[in-house]
């Protein structure tokens, strides 16, 4: 069954499963024969949620892990059960994918209990192949199809993201382009952010495969396997995107300071033709006797004619120097 607060049901280990309400899960689980399990997903916001849990029999320990405020992903073995942590992107309607959702599942051989705090896409996916009767067989092949499900819905985020520092990437390099610094640090944020949940949940995915579990049989512990890769791979693309977008900081760090460079140059050079110019026009213009051409009314554009010939002989000899050259 399955509602806003609530996703139950019972599998029987052939492929098929029976919808059951939360209070009936405990019941129906202790009458059931191998290899039937139950699979029972709560709400953490909901108030009823550490009743059940207490009445599905589990420990003060795994209620508390399953309910905890924050969680980061991670494998205990605790009994006869494992707890587990996983993270998948966040999905929802306005949501930021490096929100990651949390997934806390109790696993035993004959029964699947889980906690969210926010929906999660692939879990609503698990529970829509129950629907169309391809249910887990076993609570192995539960966590390696949610496992598997969770990479399936984080590899198009971490593509979005190789393709947003591959646009950068290509700006930075093209004399007119234009690459916003605010776009590349919450490029490079997002980055940080997923890669501190798939390093871990690549060690918990690790960890449950290469543990004794009876419930756990080779095909589950290879796709357990290939999930943890898929993850080792988001997490060394991540690292590869975090790198690309330090490179292309520093790109457009060198290009501003290229382009204060230019400027500067300019500054200098202007500074430097005039310089000479302010001298002569400043000694012409001291207010003392003897200067000459005072009384002749062609001095003031002969000086003028002066100072031209004077600025285009600064201006080729800067020239010949090589001062203009970018």
């Amino acid at each position: 069954m399955v509602t806003r607060d609530s996703i139950s049901f019972v599998f029987s280990g052939s492929g098929s499963g029976t919808p059951v309400t939360p209070a009936e899960f405990v019941a129906t689980i202790a009458t059931l024969a191998p290899p039937g399990f139950g699979w029972l997903h709560l709400n953490r916001a909901n108030a009823a949620t550490p009743a059940l849990l207490a009445e599905a029999g589990l420990d003060q320990f795994v209620i508390a892990a399953l309910t905890a405020d924050e969680t980061r992903p991670r494998c205990t073995v605790h009994g006869n059960g494992v707890l587990l942590n996983l993270r998948g992107v966040n999905l929802n309607p306005d949501a930021e994918p490096e929100d990651m959702v949390s997934v806390r599942l109790w696993l035993e051989h004959q029964r699947v209990i889980g906690v969210w705090g926010r929906p999660l896409f692939a879990v609503q996916d698990l529970a829509e192949t129950v629907t169309r009767g391809e249910a887990p067989r076993s609570p192995g092949d539960f966590v390696a199809k949610l496992a598997l499900r969770l990479t399936d819905r984080a590899e198009p985020v971490v593509a979005t993201l190789n393709e947003e520092i591959d646009t950068l990437e290509e700006a930075v390099i093209d004399p007119k382009g234009h690459v916003s610094r605010s776009r590349l640090g919450g490029l490079r944020r997002k980055a940080i952010v997923l890669r501190r949940y798939f390093v871990p949940q690549r060690d918990a995915l690790t960890t449950l495969e290469i543990e004794d579990l009876g419930w756990l049989d080779a095909h589950d512990r290879t796709r357990l396997r290939e999930a943890a890769e898929r993850v080792q791979r988001f997490g060394e693309e991540l690292d590869a995107i975090r790198d690309r977008a330090q490179i292309v900081h520093d790109q457009i760090m060198d290009n501003r300071a290229e382009a204060m460079n230019q400027r500067m140059l300019l500054l200098s050079i202007v500074s430097a033709i005039f310089l000479p110019l302010g001298l002569l026009t400043g000694l012409l213009g001291i207010n003392v006797g003897g200067m000459p051409g005072v009384d002749d009314p062609r001095a003031f554009w002969v000086v003028c004619l002066a100072l031209v010939v004077l600025g285009a002989g600064l201006v080729w000899m800067f020239r010949k120097l090589g001062l203009f050259r970018t």
